[in-house]
């Protein structure tokens, strides 16, 4: 009896709910109630009288990617555009009717429940009815049943009383009790900034989703690969998280006007395919044009540029290093502008050491050497006087070497030489040479006649995914890339790849034309090969084994079989049927079939030039066993796999944290 009542104390004693904070997502006009981490709920909820005091309080959540505001209750992005979505403050919840999922009631009405709630319990006085805003009917009967009837629309034209008919819709009290998914908080500190560029059309994978969208989700990855292989690091607090950030210039691109030249010009036939091939093909045509490749890269760089302030604004403690990444089309922009970037003299890797004097001297040689092979000697005087090295020649402007008093034809030999070779000469070990006997041809050449913007910082590594760069590299006349040539302001450049992805080109083939090797096979991210790639090698491997065994009998029965049996040769004959069967044996090491692990270890410690700092640029991901049934049929899909690729982002991070000197838990087999 004493314990029956100690129950029915314990249910009448009221507690007061916990409320937890949701912003509101429409899709395609439906609405979707999310709700923030734990962290940010805490936060809006700690915030001064939840902003209804003060005049607009701005809380930063999503990892400072959204501002809450907290008076409006709204959710504004702070990097890019996008709706902003209403923000509540929940504590009241009834099902949804088309799928199932709860929805919020008003914070005023989840105020009238909980007061009818608290003194329903401490009365213990159930069968409460309320009205709701919406002449709904919600019913408390227990604690553990609570019901919400939908209004009834009756013949009648007046005012009828809300009734109880209609299908009763689960009422739930407090978030815990609706089985919400409420995500991770991210780490507060942030180690490194990623931007990410997208390729043509504003979409970006399979299911149609914008930039913002898919590189959302190569964050999420990251937060979750982070905690798998980065585990002591964090523990440590060594590390937090690193971010990345959209770049959009698609938008910039086709709000200049031109689809509505386009539209005029557009057949009336196969109307969606069109809108489709001016909307995403197009893009590569625009980037060729030199009128809207500089619209494009005057986007994207000022975009980025744009994105870093803002962040150092509102992180004015971060003291990371920033990374760009390009997808297909983007990653030929951004590589594009890396070549285009300016090295500051002083860093100048090729630069050779000694005192200014001896520095000075040199590069008014290195310009003496320049007008030679221009066939412009007799301006040697001026540009000696004028203190002109080769640093300070390709600096300069048409204005400047009018003031100088070259005459136009002069003028116009250098300022044409300026521009063939820029800062990125690929020619850094003898000096200058001219383009029509040397083997390798500047990375610039071929490209769009623009004047590309400088970046205000220096990336530490470029990420290329699914890149077309070697295609088009070599489209526009580069058929090698000087092994001692590196982007001029980024020494890092990872090529990645699927293997059935129809637009992506390997680079390290145009650094190593003699020597064929395979691209480094990236690691699967829970450190193994894939089940059906060690099936098939191990296939492959039995069926050489088998063939080289097979044609090394049968040649040796040949050779028994038509040599002449003389017995004075016969100890020398056995000698030589021994050396048939070494030599036979030692066939397949040679043969291009098979990859022993010796030849693979080869393959990893290949020289592919600066390019990459020395190390491996070709990075190939494993197909999964689905994909392996049919090459054609998932060619679009390995082209738009990389933001949500494990083994894509797990090598993004692994390199990031690798120049700050932090490595992975456990070293994943076959990686560099």
């Amino acid at each position: 009896a004493a314990s029956e009542a100690a129950e029915l104390d314990a249910a009448n004693r009221y507690e007061a709910v916990v409320p937890h904070w949701f912003y509101c997502k429409v899709t395609d006009s439906r609405e979707r109630w999310i709700p923030f981490s734990t962290q940010d709920s805490e936060r809006l909820e700690e915030a001064p009288g939840q902003g209804r005091d003060k005049e607009d309080l701005v809380v930063p959540t999503s990892g400072g990617r959204y501002d809450v505001h907290l008076k409006k209750r709204q959710r504004v992005a702070v990097y890019w555009e996008e709706e902003v979505s209403e923000v509540r403050r929940c504590t009241w919840f009834y099902k949804g009717d088309k799928d199932n999922k709860y929805i919020p009631y008003s914070e005023t009405f989840s105020e009238e429940l909980e007061e009818a709630y608290m003194i329903a319990v401490t009365l213990d006085e159930w069968k409460k009815k309320l009205e709701s805003p919406s002449r709904e009917i919600i019913i408390l009967h227990n604690p553990k049943l609570m019901v919400h009837y939908h209004p009834v629309a009756t013949s009648d034209d007046w005012g009828s009383t809300p009734t109880e008919q209609g299908r009763p819709r689960t009422v739930k009290r407090g978030v815990e009790n609706i089985a919400a998914e409420i995500p991770n908080g991210e780490p507060l500190q942030i180690d490194h900034l990623v931007f990410v560029v997208h390729g043509i059309g504003p979409a970006c994978d399979i299911r149609f989703r914008s930039i913002v969208q898919c590189v959302n989700d190569f964050r999420n990855v990251s937060l979750s690969m982070l905690q798998a292989h980065f585990k002591k690091a964090q523990e440590q607090q060594q590390i937090g998280r690193v971010e990345f950030l959209p770049v959009n210039w698609h938008s910039s691109l086709h709000s200049t006007g031109v689809d509505v030249d386009l539209e005029r010009i557009t057949l009336p036939s196969i109307n969606r395919l069109r809108h489709f091939i001016n909307d995403t093909i197009l893009d590569v045509f625009f980037y060729n044009s030199s009128t809207y490749c500089q619209t494009i890269v005057d986007t994207v760089a000022s975009e980025m540029n744009r994105l870093y302030q803002l962040f150092l604004q509102r992180n004015p403690l971060f003291k990371g290093g920033v990374s760009i990444a390009g997808h297909s089309l983007g990653s030929l922009i951004l590589f594009d502008l890396l070549t285009n970037q300016k090295a500051a003299p002083e860093e100048d890797e090729h630069s050779e050491e000694g005192s200014r004097t001896t520095s000075s001297n040199r590069g008014i040689e290195e310009v003496k050497e320049i007008l030679k092979k221009l066939e412009l000697s007799e301006y040697c005087d001026v540009f000696e006087k004028e203190k002109m090295d080769r640093q300070a020649l390709f600096l300069c402007t048409e204005k400047n070497l009018k003031e100088m008093g070259i005459p136009l034809g002069p003028r116009m030999k250098i300022l044409h030489y300026i521009s063939s070779k820029t800062e990125m000469q690929v020619c850094l070990l003898h000096g200058m040479c001219s383009s029509r006997n040397c083997q390798y041809r500047d990375v610039g050449l071929g490209q769009v006649s623009a004047n590309y913007p400088q970046l205000n910082y220096k990336p530490t590594i470029f990420f290329a995914f699914g890149s077309p760069i070697g295609m088009f590299l070599t489209v526009r006349g580069v058929k090698r890339i000087n092994p001692n040539y590196s982007l001029p302001t980024c020494k890092g450049f990872f090529n990645i790849f699927h293997p059935f992805d129809p637009v992506a080109y390997r680079i390290e083939p145009m650094i190593v034309p003699d020597l064929e090797f395979e691209p480094m096979l990236l690691p699967h991210h829970k450190g193994r090969k894939r089940m059906h790639l060690e099936l098939k090698e191990g296939l492959t491997r039995m069926s050489v084994d088998l063939k080289n065994n097979l044609l090394g009998s049968l040649r040796v029965a040949w050779q028994s079989f038509t040599r002449a049996p003389l017995p004075a040769v016969e100890a020398a004959s056995t000698d030589a049927e021994a050396e048939a069967e070494a030599g036979v044996e030692k066939q397949p090491d040679t043969k291009p079939d098979e990859t022993p692990a010796a030849v693979k270890e080869e393959a990893s410690l290949v020289n592919v030039g600066r390019l990459n700092g020395g190390n491996r640029i070709d990075y190939v991901l494993q197909e999964k066993p689905i994909e392996s049934f049919n090459e054609y049929l998932f060619a679009l899909q390995g082209h738009l796999c990389y933001w949500e690729s494990e083994d894509t982002v797990l090598l993004v991070l692994k390199e990031i944290y690798q120049t700050q000197g932090i490595t992975l838990d456990q070293p994943l087999p076959g990686s560099q």
